[in-house]
């Protein structure tokens, strides 16, 4: 069963600029293009770190205050006070970037941006390359499924090919990407995959399922052979 991929929600057009770019060359192209970074790469169009508002705001900060070493004061301030001061795209990058491929998973995508706490991932191909950018905003693409393409989904990829369910046996319902699943089957196992299995439909916010089964295989063993309840 095929999940929503970061290549199928990234922007492929990305804006860069490389190491040499000066400060106001950088801004123009942040507020030309309405974005709030830009991957700095080299000529084979590896990554080499993002410029992002943030670093850029740094030589305004410091033009705003009358007493500079207050601003920068202590430890984790000197990357700010370097950025202060810095006129080239080298210089003003946050490095190592963190970047993700075309293959990942929307959620592995979230989670990664999550625990980096960025707000864009570089996607790069197999060698490295620059193909993409995804933001948050990018993997909250999937969501904007509509309520027929989910359940088709469900009742294509979920039940009929990965499980095999006949056709009238469970009934799908979605509404604002809120999936029920009812009906009957004939073992609890299969009723609890197929739940979630659903869940992992791009686009589907939650499950509920409501299925009934016939036998809980979770209580049964195998003796010589016959399978019984467990006693």
């Amino acid at each position: 069963m095929r999940t929503w991929q970061v290549g199928d929600v990234m922007t492929r057009d990305v804006a860069t600029v490389d190491e040499e770019t000066p400060y106001r060359a950088i801004v123009d192209v942040l507020v030309r293009r309405g974005i709030s970074a830009v991957p700095v790469v080299d000529r084979f169009r590896r990554v080499l770190g993002v410029v992002s508002e943030a670093d850029l705001l740094h030589k305004i900060e410091r033009a705003g205050h009358p007493d500079e070493r207050r601003v920068f004061a202590g430890r984790r301030r000197r990357s700010a006070r370097e950025k202060a001061d810095a006129l080239l795209a080298r210089d003003l990058m946050t490095a190592p970037p963190v970047t993700t491929y075309p293959g990942v998973s929307l959620s592995a995508a979230a989670r990664l941006l999550d625990r980096e706490q960025v707000k864009r991932l570089p996607v790069l191909d197999d060698l490295g390359r620059l193909v993409g950018i995804v933001t948050r905003g990018d993997l909250l693409r999937v969501h904007l499924r509509t309520d027929a393409e989910i359940r088709e989904d469900v009742v294509q990829e979920v039940l009929r090919r990965v499980l095999a369910i006949r056709d009238g046996l469970v009934t799908v319902r979605v509404r604002d990407g809120e999936v029920t699943l009812d009906g009957r089957l004939d073992r609890r196992t299969a009723v609890e995959l197929a739940g979630r299995l659903a869940g992992q439909v791009s686009g589907v916010v939650r499950v509920t399922n409501m299925i009934a089964y016939d036998v809980d295989d979770h209580a049964l063993v195998e003796v010589d052979g016959q399978v019984t309840p467990v006693a």
